[in-house]
């Protein structure tokens, strides 16, 4: 935690510095951005042995896996935060972790997609999400938004069993799925890639995935209809709608309509292709 970052800050800084001063290197500093992790507390103060809340981790590695006791704190905050291990995973060491659950899903839905095969195309619904994640947790993982990379690897996970379960195929969204998820969960990932999807060389040695910016794209979102800054329906409509036909729906929505009643609108705020918020008075 910051505790022993800190030290270990002056340690680096001072050591690097003497090195400057002798002439052995030509930097000032050790490096040129410092990002410290959060730190693991157990009911709002830090572990310790004097207070005898220490949290032994090798028997819930034992129980749950190293890849979920992981995932756990990967998805618990922003790399940079506290998380209280009392709040995230409680005192019953028996309880299954949420995202050992989940890791379950995702073993059910890799195997089921290599069983369907690739006969078929996989639906453009998957693909766009597909190519959306594999962006997303890229991005991700540059800024140290763990939490949120783990998030999107779920989303994809339920739109695969959901596709899955329609009749279609997701064997390439398996694929992605798995190699994005190596870096969360190596032992779970390793699995999957050589057991379930049959690959001879490591997933940790293949190459990251890489996403098609046409799939990235949205063609549609949801735009939302506001009377006096309240939602009163929803649309989907084009991406690149403009603010006349952006009103135009506005206006033809009977729950819109509805909600006006007999009063005046006075303003109309468009802010397309994300809201229309008309403002009414009497």
């Amino acid at each position: 935690g910051v505790e022993h970052a800190i030290l270990h800050l002056l340690y680096m800084r001072f050591f690097t510095k003497v090195l400057f001063d002798l002439g052995l290197v030509g930097f000032t500093e050790p490096v040129p951005k410092l990002m410290n992790q959060g730190q693991v507390i157990y009911d709002g103060a830090s572990m310790s042995k004097t207070k005898g809340n220490i949290v032994e981790p090798m028997p819930l590695v034992e129980r749950w896996g190293a890849d979920s006791m992981r995932l756990i704190m990967l998805f618990a905050g922003p790399f940079e935060d506290d998380i209280d291990w009392k709040l995230i995973a409680g005192d019953d060491p028996n309880r299954r972790p949420g995202v050992h659950s989940w890791l379950g899903r995702v073993f059910a839905v890799v195997g089921d997609a290599v069983q369907r095969g690739s006969a078929a195309a996989e639906p453009e619904s998957l693909v766009r999400l597909t190519n959306r994640t594999i962006e997303g947790v890229t991005l991700d993982l540059d800024r140290f938004r763990f939490n949120t990379a783990i998030s999107k690897l779920q989303v994809l996970t339920n739109e695969m069993r959901s596709t899955l379960d329609a009749g279609g195929t997701a064997l390439d969204a398996a694929r992605a799925l798995v190699q994005l998820l190596a870096p969360f969960a190596p032992f779970a990932a390793e699995e999957l890639w050589r057991v379930d999807l049959g690959e001879s060389a490591s997933v940790h040695r293949s190459a990251w995935p890489s996403f098609d910016t046409a799939f990235v794209v949205e063609n549609t979102v949801t735009m939302i209809f506001q009377v006096d800054g309240k939602l009163r329906d929803k649309a989907e409509v084009p991406a690149d709608i403009d603010d006349d036909l952006a009103l135009s729906l506005a206006h033809g929505s009977v729950k819109v309509a509805a909600a006006i009643g007999d009063r005046e609108v006075v303003k109309q705020i468009v802010r397309a292709p994300k809201l229309v918020n008309l403002v009414t008075k009497g």
